[in-house]
């Protein structure tokens, strides 16, 4: 029995069609969607990381925290190096 993958089921071009044309349309919620999706990875590894010492709330909290304090260090990265474009 083999087991379907997603190209199977919808075309690849289908999807990445959809996912292009909501980033235009709509970049912010698809972004903060793809960010809490990143922390879903994050958060894990920051309450394995404590050993247990923060609840699960907490560490979701510091995975957001870090996230957005990355996207704030590259954005000003950036404003700072090529002020031109803003």
């Amino acid at each position: 029995m083999s087991r379907k993958q997603l190209g199977d089921i919808l075309p690849i071009d289908v999807a990445s069609g959809f996912v292009r044309s909501q980033w235009h349309r709509r970049p912010i919620p698809l972004q903060l969607f793809l960010l809490l999706c990143l922390n879903l990875v994050i958060a894990p590894a920051v309450l394995g990381a404590t050993g247990g010492q923060l609840e699960r709330g907490q560490a979701y909290a510091i995975g957001i925290l870090g996230l957005v304090t990355l996207g704030l260090s590259i954005y000003l990265f950036v404003v700072i190096f090529q002020p031109e474009r803003f």
